[in-house]
């Protein structure tokens, strides 16, 4: 069964994303496999001239740029980091460029910060290239803009499985491959002789999340737990994520030709809207709302706005039109919305039923907190 779902899913994903980590493109030492690049180069050429649509996110700067610069360790202090990056930057996107020429291929470089999704009007810019790219037969090779993204919130993806999950719901690409120096997703520890990779998971529960998480201190560990938080962000939107190692050169011959290989990922629910998705999967919330039960159940179960009177605390300071977190009376979150009120206004009718709010704010331009059309679940719904 397992195969054939393999094999219909693959048969339908004309367009793929595949993330590359550090590890599968960087030598023992750090610095970078050009052997490994080259591969890749062959591969994805490959299947680009078999009719597909490709878009690699690609890590790998930093250790390209300790090859250019000739060091042996890398830089722990930030601004010399952002500097071996943008050397390595250069010579990543060179490497790339230069094997997939041999065979009549071109890369091209596009550079995100996470700032560059949170507006609509560049969201769609972005959009719109990479699909311009693709029609033209190249390869985008996408990472993170090191040089200018720094380690505070709001202003960076924060690692590259994050932004491949951001790309693939931006591209509405049906399958994104996450490829890593592990095998998959496993029952247990790695390290464990016993551990097996599970070849499907059907949904995200606690169960599922207990593989990384830290058995004494309860914390997420390793790169998993941004692989899964990355499966859990497609995932939601309608698609499909595969986790396989990208030690295996031929990798991604054998996704695409349906074979089990890693870890497959099931979409959690129907295919999300675009504008949907750039609400719920690439706008940095800038703020929470916290609701009761009842608003919880109207809004994750019967497709309901939120309103008022299931408001039982704000955090955060955010202005109309921003996106917002909308949590349940345990702090989890269950979806994000385009607020129609501030949070100094949403603090004073949190709580109030909707015909009050003019007497309470002066005002009411709007009955909902936020509209129902405006609001992405951040999970399936249960």
């Amino acid at each position: 069964m397992t195969d054939l779902l393999r094999q219909e899913i693959a048969a339908t994903a004309d367009l793929i994303v595949v993330k590359v980590g550090t590890r599968v493109l960087t030598a023992p030492d750090g610095t970078l496999n050009r052997e490994r690049i080259a591969q890749f180069a062959e591969e994805m050429s490959r299947l680009l001239d078999s009719g597909r649509k490709m878009v690699m996110v690609s890590s790998g700067a930093v250790g390209a740029g300790m090859d250019r610069l000739k060091l042996k360790q890398r830089p722990t202090d930030l601004a010399q980091l952002q500097a071996v990056a943008a050397v390595g930057q250069a010579r990543l996107i060179e490497a790339y460029d230069q094997t997939l020429a041999v065979h009549g291929r071109h890369g091209a470089q596009v550079l995100l910060t996470a700032e560059d999704l949170d507006h609509r009007v560049r969201y769609l810019n972005i959009r719109n290239t990479l699909l311009s790219l693709l029609e033209f037969g190249v390869l985008p090779i996408i990472n993170e803009n090191d040089t200018v993204a720094v380690d505070e919130l709001m202003t960076t993806f924060g690692d590259n499985d994050r932004l491949a999950a951001r790309v693939t719901n931006l591209i509405r690409a049906p399958l994104l491959v996450i490829l890593s120096d592990v095998a998959g997703l496993y029952d247990r520890s790695p390290d464990d002789p016993d551990a097996k990779v599970i070849p499907v998971v059907q949904k995200f529960d606690d169960q599922l999340m207990s593989f990384v998480r830290d058995k004494k201190t309860g914390l997420s560990k390793g790169g998993m737990a941004s692989k899964l938080e990355a499966a859990r962000l497609v995932t939601t939107a309608g698609e499909n994520v595969i986790i396989a190692s990208g030690r295996d050169p031929q990798a991604l011959t054998k996704i695409v030709a349906g074979e089990s290989v890693g870890t497959l990922f099931l979409p959690q629910g129907k295919t999300v809207p675009p504008r949907k998705r750039w609400i719920g999967f690439s706008v940095e919330p800038r703020g929470r709302i916290i609701v009761d039960d009842g608003a919880k159940k109207a809004v994750e179960q019967a497709g309901r706005s939120l309103l008022a009177i299931g408001v039982v605390g704000v955090e955060g300071d955010f202005e109309k039109g921003d996106v917002v977190r909308v949590c349940g009376a345990n702090g989890v979150e269950i979806a994000r919305g385009l607020t129609n009120y501030t949070a100094a206004e949403v603090a004073r009718i949190r709580g109030a039923q909707s015909e009050k709010i003019s007497d309470i704010l002066g005002h009411c331009p709007y009955v909902e907190v936020i509209h129902r059309d405006n609001l992405t679940l951040s999970r399936a719904a249960t």
